[in-house]
C-alpha cells in the first residue's frame, strides 16, 4: 500500500525526505493524468499544505516565488512589465481549472521539454532555491532542468522557491507559443524573451526556445547579435539558422524537426518585433 504523507510545516517535509524515498507532489496535474486506469504505487509527499512555500515577494535585488504558488497566482500578481511573458506563459498552461492548481515548481520539476513555464523563466535568468536536511543551495534554472523529465534536485531536497533577478535596465518581455489548436495543447514550438534597453538601444537579451530540444535552451549567440542595435521595429528581422545551433527539434505526432526551426525562427522575429514596437511605459 503506496503511504501517502501531507506535512503542513517545512520541517516535517525535509524530514520525511530524509527518512524515505518519496515522490513530491504540489498540484498534481502533470502526475494523476500519466497514472489514469492504474494504481498509485508511488510514496508520496503532498507540499501543497506548505503556505510558507506560496507567494511572490519583492526581495530587494531580486523576486522571491514561492515553490507552490499556482499559475493563477501568477496571473494576478502586480509584477513589473518585465514578468509580462512569464504571464503569458502561465496563461498557456492547460484551462483554468489546472492553473489552479499546478504549481511553478511542480512545472519546472516535472521538467517535460513542452513545459509552458520554462522558456519564460529562462529568459528571466531564474535560479532555484533547494532545501535539505543537509542544508540549502541555489542553483541556476539552466543547470537544473537535465533533459527530459530529468533535474538535478538529488531525493532528499525540495525545490522551496523560484529567484529571479531585477534586471539593470528598463526590460520588455514577452511569449509565443504555437500549437494546433489556439489554447489548451502542448505546443509544436515555444518562445520567450526579455530584452533590456539603455538610451534606445539593447543592452541584454535573454531568449529562450521550448519543445525544440530535449529540455528549453537559450539561444546565447542571437542575445550576443542583439546587443548594441536599436530598440525600434525590425529588431528581429536578423534571426538567422546559425543562432539556432543549440536546438535539436524532433519529428513527431505535432510536427517534424525542420518544421519546429522554420517556426522557431519566425516566432522569434516577431516576438523580438513586437517588443521593439510597443512602448516602453
Amino acid at each position: 500500500m503506496a503511504l501517502y504523507l501531507r506535512p503542513t510545516e517545512l520541517g516535517s517535509a525535509l524530514a520525511a525526505l530524509a527518512e524515505n524515498r518519496l515522490t513530491v507532489l504540489a498540484g498534481g496535474t502533470d502526475f494523476y493524468p500519466a497514472r489514469v486506469g492504474r494504481a498509485i504505487a508511488d510514496d508520496i509527499l503532498d507540499v501543497t499544505a506548505l503556505s510558507e512555500l506560496r507567494g511572490i515577494g519583492d526581495a530587494g535585488d531580486h523576486f522571491r516565488i514561492g515553490a507552490t504558488t499556482t499559475w493563477s497566482d501568477v496571473i494576478a500578481a502586480p509584477l513589473p512589465r518585465w514578468f509580462d511573458g512569464l504571464k503569458l506563459a502561465a496563461r498557456e498552461v492547460g484551462g483554468v481549472q489546472i492553473q489552479n492548481a499546478g504549481t511553478v515548481a511542480g512545472n519546472l520539476c516535472n521538467a517535460s521539454p513542452a513545459a509552458d513555464g520554462i522558456p519564460a523563466l529562462l529568459s528571466l535568468a531564474a535560479s532555484l532555491e533547494l532545501r535539505s536536511g543537509r542544508g540549502q543551495r541555489v542553483m541556476a534554472l539552466q543547470d537544473f532542468v537535465l533533459g527530459n523529465r530529468r533535474t538535478a534536485r538529488m531525493p532528499d531536497e525540495l525545490v522551496t522557491a523560484i529567484l529571479v533577478p531585477k534586471p539593470r535596465h528598463p526590460a520588455r518581455a514577452g511569449f509565443a507559443k504555437l500549437g494546433a489548436r489556439k489554447y489548451l495543447v502542448i505546443s509544436i514550438v515555444m518562445v520567450a524573451a526579455v530584452v533590456e534597453v539603455e538610451e534606445g538601444r539593447v543592452a541584454a537579451a535573454r531568449i529562450a526556445v521550448g519543445s525544440c530540444a530535449p529540455a528549453a535552451r537559450r539561444l546565447p549567440a542571437l542575445e550576443a547579435a542583439l546587443r548594441g542595435r536599436p530598440f525600434a521595429p525590425g529588431l528581429g528581422q536578423g534571426v538567422a539558422t546559425e543562432h539556432l545551433a543549440p536546438l535539436a527539434p524532433i519529428d513527431d505526432v505535432r510536427g517534424t524537426g525542420a518544421y519546429r526551426m522554420d517556426s522557431c525562427k519566425t516566432l522569434i522575429s516577431r516576438l523580438l518585433d513586437g517588443l521593439a514596437g510597443a512602448s516602453m511605459g
